[in-house]
């Protein structure tokens, strides 16, 4: 015990002030030396302290959020910019898809800040833990450091009469120093990596402020671009109105996806239209010969393929470990796993942050795009070759049924928090969270096998 030998060092120096402080260590000694069952605590969950800290951490970013604000000169540029763009359908949709690309590259930002600064927080929060619970120990140790700095031992040279008292404190200082050094050090380590932490947190929150602003101004760029995308729509606002009317009554009738998707096919014009065409551009592309076809795909891959076109670039199969998922987000579901009322889900389910884009992850002909039963707001894409990809739990969509999308191209908008819905069920989140269901003549299937290898991941539990 670093103490009582402390003490009695200091009593060699000045006895007896030294005595007291003795024999008040040693008094406190078997205390310190065996704590009582009751007063050990059990160290902290690792997973739970990291969630509670995400969740701190999203309560922090959602106000910061709200005083984040565009300036004056900001809007008129990109109001300008808009203005200045060339106003061709396929100008349009690319600046579209361009820019729901940047927000999604901004929205994985920031949701990797916001793991950050989580994991900073709980190690700040270590660090202090540690310091709170020695405080004892530690303010003895500085309290003694001082008292030391104040009545250092006598020199034996300066003033020989006190030789004893100097040879007592020398060896009982040479017991003492050690201890007292491995106390200091550590302290100052501590000390050292929460400041170090601390600059860190700063560092990374000046830097997610940032790119918060930057999300909030391609979002305003979006919104700015769907508004003019509007303007070009060739099908007039009553035609769409009356069709938006007559798909809410089919889905109010359907009672299965694949009933839904019959329906619309066949009793609304525009996805009528649009899915005969689709299939006759399918059934020529198989008619090509091999030299087409790959002429055809050597213009694909090399990223310019044809922005009028009305049918997939590519044949939906072909697409494995190709496809970006439609938002940034944490896998919190796969397929085949639990769904928590003792059924395998039938899709993947994925937290995102408040207000994510979510955008197509195929080109394909919208088949249904509003509310569906117990879904929510659901849009279901028709990419080809016997393919249908469900999406559901949105709060805004900002496509039709019946419009041909490419792949990137902004479909909808996740709400504030997560949408009750069969398919969120059981899940222990308040976030935004998305179902991705993907289909082949009308059976669910396994989407892992489509997305790029840094989407793929294990499913995982979030908070």
């Amino acid at each position: 015990m670093i103490l009582p030998l402390l003490a009695a060092g200091i009593a060699a120096a000045n006895p007896p002030s030294g005595l007291r402080m003795e024999a008040q260590a040693q008094d406190a000694a078997p205390a310190a030396a065996a704590p009582s069952p009751q007063a050990i605590t059990p160290p902290p969950d690792p997973a739970a302290e990291l969630a509670r800290k995400r969740d701190e951490t999203r309560a922090e970013l959602d106000a910061l959020s709200k005083t984040i604000n565009l300036s004056s000169d900001k809007v008129n540029e990109l109001e300008k910019s808009i203005a200045d763009l060339d106003k061709s359908s396929s100008s349009i949709r690319q600046a579209l898809i361009d820019s729901a690309a940047r927000r999604k590259t901004l929205e994985k930002q920031i949701l990797d800040s916001e793991k950050k600064l989580a994991d900073l927080g709980v190690k700040e929060d270590g660090i202090r833990r540690s310091l709170h619970d020695r405080r004892g120990l530690l303010a003895e140790v500085l309290a003694a450091l001082q008292r030391m700095g104040r009545n250092p031992p006598p020199a034996l040279l300066v003033t020989p009469d006190d030789a004893l008292a100097s040879v007592r404190s020398a060896i009982l200082l040479g017991a003492v120093v050690p201890g007292m050094r491995k106390e200091t050090d550590r302290l100052a380590a501590d000390l050292n990596n929460l400041a170090a932490l601390q600059t860190a947190s700063a560092k990374e929150r000046a830097g997610l402020t940032a790119t918060m602003a930057n999300s909030i101004e391609e979002e305003r760029r979006m919104d700015l671009l769907l508004a003019e995308n509007d303007k070009h729509s060739r099908s007039s606002a009553a035609e769409l109105d009356a069709e938006k009317k007559r798909s809410e009554e089919l889905a109010g009738k359907a009672t299965t996806l694949e009933g839904l998707v019959a329906s619309m096919e066949s009793e609304i014009s525009s996805v009528r239209e649009a899915a005969q065409a689709a299939r006759r551009e399918e059934e020529n592309r198989k008619l090509l010969t091999d030299e087409q076809r790959a002429q055809a795909k050597a213009l694909a891959d090399s990223g310019v393929p044809d922005k009028n076109r009305i049918a997939p670039a590519y044949p939906f199969g072909e697409l494995k470990a190709k496809l970006e998922l439609p938002v940034a987000g944490d896998i919190l579901r796969q397929f085949g796993d639990a769904d928590g009322t003792g059924h395998e889900a039938m899709g993947m389910t994925l937290a995102t942050n408040p207000d994510s884009v979510v955008t197509a992850p195929a080109d394909g002909l919208v088949v249904f795009a509003g509310a569906f039963r117990s879904y929510g707001q659901m849009i279901i894409l028709d990419t080809g070759d016997g393919y249908h990809l469900v999406l559901s739990g949105m709060d805004t969509i900002s496509t039709r049924q019946g419009k041909f999308v490419f792949a990137g191209e902004p479909l909808a908008a996740m709400g504030a928090k997560r949408v009750a819905s069969a398919t969120a069920l059981a899940l222990e989140t308040n976030r935004p969270t998305l179902y991705i269901e993907f289909r082949k003549d009308g059976k669910p299937v396994d989407s892992r096998p489509w997305w790029t290898a840094k989407d793929t991941g294990k499913a995982r539990n979030d908070s």
